[in-house]
């Protein structure tokens, strides 16, 4: 169980609508997680009073720090595990040597997911958990797009720092983004696994 936080393991999940959920904690290192803010602005009255005024919520960008050792990972309709980024920017090649080009007019929706969990076993993070005997937190992002990928070889070792940005709802109201969890000392939950990211299924 899962009593101290949660530290140095964790699943990545990353899927093109209609495409398969490609692994990628092989080649990632750091997840920072810049959750859109929901603020405010205070109007100041004549009477030094002050009244709120609700500011719409804010995007939400996943910063990943990645070692892939290909440029791109394949069909994505296809591919199980993540060996390159740059086709996440931009288009796929499926047949090797992979040549991801520079497509500035296409933009492809993903879904992010990150797991992290107790289950040593578990090879996806969008599988099934059940408490008590794992636990896990799931962070879940859908209709969004990769919005950067940049290498660099500064250090000696090639690193790309990989962008995700998603609105917090769509065009018709629903909503991205889902945060969930499981745990439990002794009573039976379930954390659900993840559908196939489509068009009309986010989770």
């Amino acid at each position: 169980m899962a009593t101290d936080g949660w530290s140095e393991y964790a699943l990545v999940a990353i899927s093109a609508q209609s495409g398969t959920d490609i692994a990628f904690q092989a080649v990632t290192s750091t997840i920072d997680i810049d959750m859109g803010d929901r603020d405010f602005e205070s109007m100041p009255m004549l009477n030094g009073a002050r009244i709120v005024k609700f500011l719409p919520q804010g995007d939400t960008t996943v910063t990943m720090e990645m070692y892939p050792e290909q440029s791109g990972s394949g069909d994505i309709s296809a591919a199980t595990s993540g060996t390159g980024v740059f086709d996440l920017l931009h288009d796929e090649d499926t047949t090797q040597p992979y040549a991801v080009v520079s497509v500035p007019l296409k933009r492809n929706k993903y879904r992010l997911c990150i797991l992290w969990t107790d289950k040593v076993t578990a090879s996806s993070a969008t599988e099934q958990i059940i408490a008590p005997t794992n636990q896990a937190m799931r962070f879940v992002a859908s209709d969004g797009y990769f919005v950067s990928a940049k290498p660099s070889f500064t250090d000696g070792l090639l690193k790309w720092t990989v962008k995700f940005k998603v609105p917090p709802i769509d065009s018709a109201g629903n909503e991205n983004i889902m945060v969930e969890s499981v745990f439990s000392s002794s009573t039976t939950y379930t954390l659900t696994a993840l559908q196939s990211y489509t068009s009309t299924v986010k989770w």
